[in-house]
Order: C-alpha cells, then structure tokens, then sequence
C-alpha cells in the first residue's frame, strides 16, 4: 500500500511539473505588425514573433498574440530600467487611408504585477484613435524601408 501510494504521488508530481512547462498556445503574428517601424515621436521599433524592440533598448518578450482581439502580452526584459519582469499588454488598430501609417499601438498596460492583470488590462478603444489610448493617441506606426545601396 505504501509503494502504491508512493507510485501515485510521483506521477501526479511527474503530470503536474509536464503541465506547467506546456507549449503556450501559438498564435501566427499579423505581417504587417513585423519588421522596422519609426513612430509618431521617432522612436524606431523592431518586432517579430518573439519580441518587440522600442529603440534603443527597451525589450518586450512577446508570451502571446491575439491577432483577432488585436493585442499581444509581452514580458518586459530583465534589463528594463522602469519595470523589469512586469507584464505589458499592446493594442494595436488598423489605419486605412491614412500611407504612410498602416497600424498604431497603445500600451494598455506596461507594469502589471501579473500576465492576467496585463490581459484585464483593457483601455484601448480603437473606434476613436485620436484620444482611444486612456485619452491619449494611439502612436502611429511607419514601416521604416531600408534603402539600397550602389551596386
């Protein structure tokens, strides 16, 4: 009976370490989202699936997009002078019409405690862009397209 008892507790802690280290479920990022961009204030920004890069040195890890709700949340890097290992949320909308802005973002959250207080963290209203950003505008992204040199 105790081996048995034994037996159990083992694999309940073997099920329980291999539930906590599953893959996060993964979403593909939307493309125009990738790549260099330069915001409304000059700050240049570099993004791909895994991380979001707000120059010169500001590191979001990216734990998971949303791409329907338009939002990802992020870790911020170890190294982040303000909130290091704190939690972000970014909005994000479409601009149509509007060359050479295609999308802007909003930091719904940028030091949640917790990657849940970063999802409740719901602020962004995209219907009105101007002031959808907890009354401040959604920052305006440009794809920053890099020149040729001579050939």
């Amino acid at each position: 009976m105790r081996i048995s008892r034994l037996l159990l507790i083992s694999a309940f802690l073997c099920l329980a370490s291999c539930a906590s280290h599953a893959p996060r479920e993964a979403a593909t990022p939307p493309s125009m989202l990738l790549g260099d961009f330069v915001d409304d204030y000059g700050i240049g920004h570099r993004i791909d699936a895994n991380e979001w890069l707000q120059r010169p040195d500001t590191r979001y890890r990216v734990v998971a997009w949303h791409p329907e709700a338009q939002y990802l949340i992020a870790r911020n890097d170890a190294g982040d002078r303000s909130a290091a290992g704190k939690w972000t949320r970014i909005d994000w909308v479409t601009l149509p019409g509007m060359p050479p802005y295609a999308w802007a973002f909003c930091m719904s959250a940028w030091d949640a405690a917790t990657q849940a207080d970063a999802e409740r963290a719901d602020i962004a209203r995209r219907d009105t862009p101007k002031t959808g950003c907890n009354g401040y505008p959604f920052s305006r992204m440009r794809r920053v397209v890099q020149e040729k040199g001579p050939e």
